[in-house]
């Protein structure tokens, strides 16, 4: 029976005659469904298609108007079970396809000693495993190097695959099966035997030249379709290629295509800055800054902690940080003059521009993590060393510097170092003492002797050099930790270190992507890039490129034309 009519007040009670009156029509009213008025057919997902929930619709009989239910039912249509309702509600979405014809992938060995997550990283597309790349990884999984880790976290994502119940190697795993919602394809093993036909000149027993003979065979069975080999080994593509066979480098562990597209962290306004911001500009002071608010297409190039600066002949200059953006208008801060003597922070001063912005950085408490790029000579350890000592010795806001490196020799190794773990990284830290003795020379230089002595001994003591092999599990509070050479860090390695920091914790990562030493990493995977892309905008991080030499005029020379 459907529900009398809603009071007119907030209140007011019906009276007998309208009860009466509804139930009359309700009874005239003919029935022409056994679904009551008030059922309503639940709602779908939004993850079921909508081409495929109109089959289940109820059709309305012929000669029948529907009802309000029957035509809601229609447009709302209602799952065949409720097996179906909760697969819907369960399944994530999964990432929309390019629309062109999927492409089949055959793995080298290294590429997954290289990430064990590659096999998720292909999106809609296929991927092969040829049996001797199965064989490599099993030889490849004893010890404790990152190389062997990653063989085994691939053995095990392989066990898992097949592990899933109805998995059928000979028609492809599923990799969705695991989670990985954005891998759309099938992974297929070598499980039948096929026709390779290699030439003579290369040699059937070596491993390389057995995938090669795999993708030469594929690609005759699966034409029309593209067969690609990704490897990491430069010889091996090319080699590929000469076979007339499709070759590409692994891609996905590459933050930047071109170095020269890192961001600097440093931005020149245009000559006419002043002029389109003279109308809509505001400015106020607070403290000893001054802010502005600027608005303007350049404000969609900004980030947070990004410096800008404005140097025109016969108009004043301007050198500030961007501390705010909303909308269409940023706000600029200027910067403190480390260039001047009374600013001196443990006795050094900018001598350049970039300095002058590191060292805003640096001494901001605000301020979690820097980055600080540069060529050899352009001041980044003395920098971080400097204000380092000055806000733990001075200011007390840190209890000690810790100091670490990646120990990737330049040259020939040699060999195992004897004593303690600081001991042994004492070799690595030649860096720190040069800079130390510097410092110590400048901050006791009318203490005598023994005054020096002392200082150098008191900054000794607050200084801490540790190992990056034993950083895992670790929580640093309220330290001030700087990570030298980072340019010689994976991704990887730059992750576990970032995640060390605890609260209070300052992080200084200072290298020279021009100088990796460490094999197989580039300007674009590594672990510096990696970090400078993804911490960019952040408002508790920053990162300045110096691009101008401090050391002498001979580093200067020898950086600019060797």
């Amino acid at each position: 029976m459907p529900l009398p009519p809603p009071p007119a007040k907030r209140g007011a009670q019906l009276s007998p005659e309208v009860i009466d009156l509804s139930t009359r029509r309700a009874k005239a009213r003919p029935q022409t469904s056994k679904t009551p008025a008030l059922t309503q057919p639940p709602v779908l997902p939004r993850s079921i298609e909508p081409e495929a929930a109109v089959v289940n619709a109820r059709p309305t009989p012929i000669g029948r108007a529907p009802q309000e239910s029957e035509a809601r039912s229609a447009r709302e249509p209602r799952p065949t079970n409720g097996k179906v309702q909760a697969a819907a509600q369960a399944a994530p979405r999964r990432k929309p396809r390019t629309g062109g014809p999927t492409r089949l992938f055959v793995l080298d060995t290294n590429v997954l000693l290289h990430d064990p997550m590659a096999l998720f990283r292909f999106e809609e597309h296929d991927i092969f495993l040829p049996m001797i790349v199965l064989e490599e990884l099993d030889a490849h999984k004893k010890g404790m190097t990152e190389v062997a880790r990653n063989g085994r976290q691939t053995s095990r994502m392989l066990d898992a695959l097949a592990g899933v119940k109805g998995a059928d190697m000979t028609q492809g795993l599923e990799l969705v099966s695991t989670g990985h919602v954005h891998a759309g394809g099938k992974l297929y093993f070598q499980t039948t035997p096929l026709d390779v036909s290699m030439p003579a000149a290369l040699p059937p027993g070596k491993a390389d030249n057995q995938i090669l003979g795999v993708v030469a065979a594929l690609e005759k069975q699966h034409a029309p379709r593209e067969v690609v080999l990704v490897s990491k080994d430069i010889n091996m593509r090319v080699k590929a290629r000469a076979l007339g066979l499709t070759a590409e480098d692994y891609q996905n562990d590459k933050t930047l295509e071109d170095g020269d597209l890192l961001y600097s962290g440093v931005l020149q306004l245009p000559s006419d800055f002043w002029t389109r911001q003279s109308k809509t500009i505001e400015s106020w002071q607070s403290g000893s800054s001054t802010f502005y608010r600027v608005s303007g297409p350049a404000v969609a190039s900004l980030y947070i902690n990004q410096f800008v600066y404005f140097e025109a002949p016969g108009e004043p200059s301007l050198y500030a940080r961007v501390t705010e953006i909303r909308d269409k208008t940023a706000v600029l801060k200027t910067l403190k003059d480390y260039t001047h003597l009374k600013n001196g922070v443990w006795g050094v001063t900018a001598r350049n521009r970039e300095q002058n912005f590191a060292l805003n950085l640096l001494m901001d408490p605000e301020v979690d993590f820097v980055t600080l790029a540069g060529t050899a000579g352009t001041g980044k350890t003395l920098l971080a060393l400097a204000s380092g000592l000055t806000q733990v010795l001075d200011d007390r806001r840190y209890t000690e510097i810790i100091m670490t490196r990646a120990t990737v020799s330049v040259g020939e190794d040699i060999g195992f170092l004897p004593g303690t773990e600081e001991e042994k990284m004492g070799p690595w830290m030649g860096a720190l003492d040069d800079n130390l003795e510097f410092l110590a020379k400048g901050d006791a230089s009318g203490a005598g002797e023994w005054g020096r002595a002392a200082t150098n001994e008191l900054m000794r003591s607050r200084i801490k050099i540790k190992s990056m092999n034993f950083m895992r599990g670790r929580t640093f509070m309220n330290k001030w930790i700087i990570i030298d050479e980072a340019q010689n860090l994976t991704p990887k390695q730059m992750k576990t270190l970032i995640t060390r920091a605890g609260p209070g914790t300052k992080i200084i990562c200072m290298g020279n992507l021009a100088q990796i030493d460490t094999p197989y990493l580039t300007e674009g995977s590594s672990g510096m890039t990696y970090a400078v892309d993804r911490f960019k905008g952040w408002p508790h991080g920053g990162h300045v490129t110096l691009a101008r030499g401090e050391r002498s005029r001979l580093a200067d020379f020898a950086s600019e034309v060797l």
